[in-house]
């Protein structure tokens, strides 16, 4: 008699996007791009990175061992049911608030080229102009690119920041759901800045976008994105991995204001790579969250350049860990390095960078600039640099200063009549000016109230107080 064959249904085989489970397993991982429809190369890559993941121990050096996350407590696909919205009318008014809290609804309604939004896991809202699609730039979710331009997704997913290259780059790999895709063809330039914002809303859940950036040859790419999550007693994991690619004469320019709740975990990966004589612009402004993160750009092409503009705030209960990574490869390639940290309540602020000058990278410069301030005796400021210099006739400048606000300043403020607090809010945003002027104008006047709340959380001003400082 013949043995019967065992038919397991695809409701054994997978979890209902509706009712994932904490951990995280090879079954999570199958059941993400079962429910994404995913072609077989991502379902590949997604458990090969799995095998990593499983096959790295957590990282040990830095704050990681301050960092007690089990990520097996975790749920690592929140689908929400959520359907992507076209008209500004239908998003939820919770996601509204936090957009109205950066500034970005006006923003959208004058000029804004096209934005995402992703609550959790999923896209919630997307809106292309015609404009974009007439000049041949592609601008959605990343799930879209997979099914709509999939040859070129597949031929630059992974080729920046490697599923290997560490333990949460793998877990990225495996488990990413959401983030933005951008592709800017030859000798195009995106007429008005890109948006995103994502929001994490779910207690206990971890949050895994996937951005890609592509600039062909002679293209410009502005691209801004927000973050926020929901306070709540629980804690939440956000891993994220962004890629840049800029081919010759290319320029890409990238923003970004994370503005977590402090009881989250943010480690995040991101790296671009420059071609022939591109550029690439890290502006990357953290608030809120236990921070590890140190945007990257590899010097590949001869007379490539590169910026990274960091600003970090830490305050009671908080670790700000940030930085830039910066490898020169080519001949004649230049790079700039400003990291501002501010330190309060008893926060803990770092600098860690990385700046490589390899053996074929004749007549390389590069100019690091770390300052910290702090605004208590009992928080901390830390810069910790990697200068690697193995090329010829490089030069590599680094200077750091850590400081109190200065009490002789305060005097000379008040003097002129400002209040203590307008004194305060006046020394702290000329200090963090450096990065902020880069921000768009509507981030810069967010930037700027974002700023007085974070001194009056920490109890640096008073709350509510009337200011004449603008």
């Amino acid at each position: 008699m013949a043995q019967a064959l065992e038919i397991i249904s695809d409701e054994d085989r997978y979890y209902r996007a509706d009712n994932f489970p904490k951990g995280l397993t090879r079954k999570v991982v199958e059941s993400i791009s079962h429910i994404k429809n995913e072609p077989a190369w991502l379902t590949e890559f997604r458990l090969e990175a799995f095998k990593i993941y499983e096959s790295k121990p957590m990282p040990s050096w830095g704050f990681f061992p301050n960092f007690k996350v089990d990520i097996d407590e975790y749920v690592h696909y929140i689908g929400a049911n959520h359907k992507k919205k076209k008209s500004w009318d239908e998003v939820d008014p919770e996601v509204l608030k936090s957009f109205e809290r950066l500034g970005i609804p006006e923003h959208e309604r004058k000029y804004l080229a096209g934005i995402e939004a992703m609550e959790d896991s999923e896209t919630v809202y997307a809106n292309v102009k015609k404009e974009l699609t007439d000049l041949g730039i592609i601008f959605c979710d990343i799930d879209t690119a997979i099914r709509e331009y999939p040859d070129i997704v597949r031929k630059y997913i992974g080729t920046v920041v490697s599923i290997g290259d560490n333990k949460f780059s793998a877990l990225n790999s495996a488990v990413f759901s959401g983030g933005s895709f951008a592709y800017v063809p030859k000798g195009v330039k995106t007429p008005m800045p890109l948006q995103a914002y994502f929001k994490v809303s779910a207690a206990s859940s971890g949050q895994y976008e996937r951005t890609l950036l592509i600039a062909e040859d002679g293209a410009e790419l502005e691209y801004s994105e927000g973050c926020s999550s929901v306070q709540d007693k629980g804690t939440n994991f956000h891993t994220a991995v962004v890629e840049l690619i800029a081919h010759k004469n290319s320029k890409i320019f990238y923003t970004t204001i994370q503005n977590w709740k402090k009881n989250m975990y943010n480690w995040t990966v991101k790296r671009g790579l420059c071609h022939e004589a591109a550029h690439i612009t890290w502006t990357d402004v953290n608030i809120g969250a236990n921070t590890i993160k140190y945007p990257g750009i590899v010097l590949q092409g001869d007379n490539s350049t590169g910026d990274i503009l960091s600003l970090a705030f830490a305050g009671s209960a908080q670790i700000q860990d940030t930085g830039a990574r910066i490898i020169h490869v080519g001949k004649n390639t230049r790079s700039n390095i400003l990291a501002k940290g501010v330190s309060l309540d008893g926060g803990i602020n770092s600098y860690r960078g990385l700046v490589k000058f390899t053996t074929g990278s004749s007549n390389a410069y590069s100019h690091v600039k770390c300052d910290g301030l702090m605004m208590d005796d009992r928080s901390q400021s830390h810069a910790y640099p990697y200068n690697d210099v193995s090329g010829q006739n490089g030069t590599l400048n680094y200077e750091a200063t850590v400081s109190r606000i200065d009490e002789d300043q305060l005097f000379y403020l008040q003097s002129r009549g400002l209040s203590e607090d307008d004194a305060k809010l006046l020394i702290i945003n000329g200090f963090c000016e450096g990065v902020t002027k880069h921000l768009n104008v509507e981030y810069s006047v967010e930037m700027t109230r974002l700023i007085r709340m974070i001194l009056e959380d920490g109890k640096v001003i008073s709350e509510h107080s009337d200011s004449a400082v603008s």
